[in-house]
């Protein structure tokens, strides 16, 4: 099935699409869709990057799903830029990101594109995010900063927009560039930047994810990397009148020394007092 995007009243999300690229998983690819609960149609566009058996879309009532299948594994950066091409050629207005094995809080997409429509200049819009077990268990609370004036203040310094929460503008995203493997395993925290550059990025104060902590993600087996790539964004990004880039570059200097386990030993101590129960 092939997704198109239609003239959209207030009340509907059928210039919305769910974005999310996925390799092998098939199981949190289920949970994940089944976790979405608005009042409208849901629109879903999975890139399934060359998983072996091949994503199959499930059947799941109120969401209209499409399987675009990339012809080998490419890496998240690749099956991005594919599909939010794909979702501008289907005539969509918005990208909700989200990542297999991750869950949606209801309402999440009605809530950020009515944020959207009301504020033209966002074109990244994130939410609070609950981190849990691959059981379900919570760990922490990840509440960023609302206002794009803070976040840009803090950037470097802390993680300011949960990737797999936010809504993107299609139209925007592509004018900056798309996403892009210049900076690998940081592919969200560039076009972030990007973004800044020429749009505001802001979040909603309140629970739109709950984030699965899989010590098998990128940011776990490919962290040296990652933490490489955002050392480099900062570099190319850092202003000297800012305290908060050289906080940042600071940490991100520690980071690249300290195993990932301690680091999230440390995270949740500091953090686990404000989580959900």
């Amino acid at each position: 099935m092939t997704l198109t995007a239609v003239d959209t009243p207030p009340h509907c999300l059928d210039d919305v699409a769910v974005l999310m690229p996925a390799y092998n998983g098939q199981a949190d690819v289920d949970l994940t869709l089944a976790s979405f609960n608005e009042s409208a149609l849901v629109h879903v566009l999975i890139v399934d990057d060359g998983s072996t058996p091949p994503i199959v879309a499930p059947t799941l009532a109120n969401l209209q799903i499409e399987v675009l299948r990339m012809p080998q594994n490419g890496g998240i950066e690749r099956a991005l830029q594919t599909g939010i091409d794909a979702l501008a050629q289907r005539g969509f207005r918005y990208a909700a990101r989200i990542d297999a094995g991750d869950r949606s809080v209801p309402q999440r997409l009605a809530k950020q594109r009515a944020y959207m429509e009301a504020h033209p200049q966002v074109a990244g819009l994130g939410m609070w995010t609950q981190v849990v077990t691959r059981a379900g268990a919570p760990l922490f609370m990840l509440t960023p900063p609302a206002e794009p004036a803070a976040i840009r203040r803090l950037r470097f310094f802390r993680s300011c927009l949960a990737h797999p929460s936010m809504m993107l503008r299609i139209d925007a995203v592509r004018a900056v560039g798309n996403y892009r493997a210049a900076y690998p395993s940081a592919e969200d925290l560039d076009l972030f930047m990007r973004l800044m550059e020429r749009y505001d990025c802001a979040n909603l104060p309140e629970l739109g994810l709950y984030y699965e902590l899989n010590e098998g993600g990128i940011s776990a087996t490919r962290r040296r990397r990652q933490v490489l790539s955002t050392l480099r964004l900062q570099l190319r990004y850092f202003n000297v009148a800012n305290p908060y880039d050289w906080f940042g570059l600071a940490k991100n200097l520690l980071h690249l020394v300290t195993p990932y386990r301690a680091l999230q030993r440390v995270k949740r101590s500091l953090l686990a007092p404000r989580a959900s129960h």
